[in-house]
């Protein structure tokens, strides 16, 4: 059972270079078909949340972002390792001093499916979700050599995506303008990180900024787009993390003008949770399957998308269950060799 604080004093903790190391492997063997894995979400009613836990005055508190109350499991396999993320989740929770998500990954050798360990992989999975920042902006056909950036959330994932940004950035990053649900959140992220980072951090409270990106993320709880397609420069490149946080003019421009795609059709299709998805669903259709015939690309099939300089690239990313596997399973027998006898 490793939970924060025998990972921790063990020194078995990845570190955000082992992190992008580890999952350079993990996207060669699930191009080539050796690793694998799917997801499973079951959300629960947010009006029976608040009916069921007596806070019937509190959902005003909530206003403009989704509870997410949901139970997943992530599961996976590849040629030596098998697992199951659990994962229970309430934005709720920050009221109640607790993180709005946990994870709890059990790690079994692949053969036999018998357990090795029970990892708390909070924090892994914010890392592998937060390497995608450095991985897409390397698809990027971003002209000039120094990028600015815009970031929208100042959760546990825009802190992994600013690790991920500093250690391992295609091109160099001048500034990153990082905006919050809650202005103190994203002041209280720069003033924890900025002295750290290789690039200037700046909170703001709107998008006037926004226009000067070249790179945009999206990785908040919002329940609406966070931004209007008129405030983005046309050539701007995008990264989608959380919920329906990008207009559907957007994603309908990027798909004439340039290139939209996604880490998996299947698994973003299926999850529907995400603007790109939810563009086809609620047209009675689906990204699965008109996805390859809009030619959507897929960073699970090739990462060589052979982009167009200059043009907007849009990019939606739902968080491959298998890519849990390997950073877990990196941490394990990271451990078994700090704790050797």
């Amino acid at each position: 059972m490793l939970d924060e604080t025998l990972i921790v004093t063990s020194g078995s903790a990845l570190s955000v270079a082992e992190v992008h190391d580890v999952l350079d492997q993990a996207w060669i063997d699930i191009r080539n078909g050796r690793a694998l894995g799917h997801k499973s979400v079951l959300s629960l009613p947010e009006d029976a949340f608040w009916r069921e836990a007596g806070f019937d005055t509190r959902p005003g508190e909530f206003a403009g972002e989704r509870l997410g109350w949901k139970l997943s499991c992530l599961y996976g396999a590849n040629p030596d390792f098998a697992g199951v993320k659990v994962i229970g989740a309430n934005a709720f929770n920050r009221l109640l001093g607790l993180r709005r998500s946990r994870s709890t990954y059990i790690l079994m050798e692949k053969l036999t499916m018998q357990p090795l360990a029970i990892v708390d992989a909070t924090a892994l999975s914010a890392a592998r979700t937060g390497a995608y920042a450095s991985q897409v902006l390397g698809l990027c056909p971003i002209k000039t050599d120094a990028i600015t950036v815009f970031l929208f959330g100042a959760g546990p994932i825009a802190e992994a995506i600013l690790a991920s940004l500093s250690d391992r950035a295609a091109r160099p990053i001048a500034r990153v303008y990082l905006k919050a649900l809650r202005l103190e959140s994203a002041r209280a992220l720069v003033a924890s990180l900025s002295t750290s980072l290789p690039f200037e951090l700046i909170a703001v409270e709107d998008n006037r900024f926004l226009v000067e990106a070249d790179f945009v993320i999206t990785a908040t709880n919002s329940d609406k787009p966070v931004f209007a397609d008129d405030e983005l420069r046309r050539d701007a490149c995008l990264l989608h993390l959380g919920g329906d946080e990008v207009p559907v003019e957007t994603l309908r421009r990027v798909l004439r003008q340039g290139q939209v795609g996604c880490d998996d059709l299947a698994t973003v299709s299926r999850r529907n949770s995400q603007s790109l998805a939810l563009q086809f669903s609620t047209t009675g259709s689906s990204l699965e399957a008109l996805g390859p015939h809009l030619g959507i690309l897929e960073l699970g099939k090739t990462s060589n998308w052979r982009l167009q300089p200059g043009a907007p690239l849009s990019v939606t990313c739902v968080g491959l269950p298998v890519l849990d596997l390997y950073v877990v399973a990196a941490l394990f027998q990271k451990y078994l060799v700090q704790t050797a006898v």
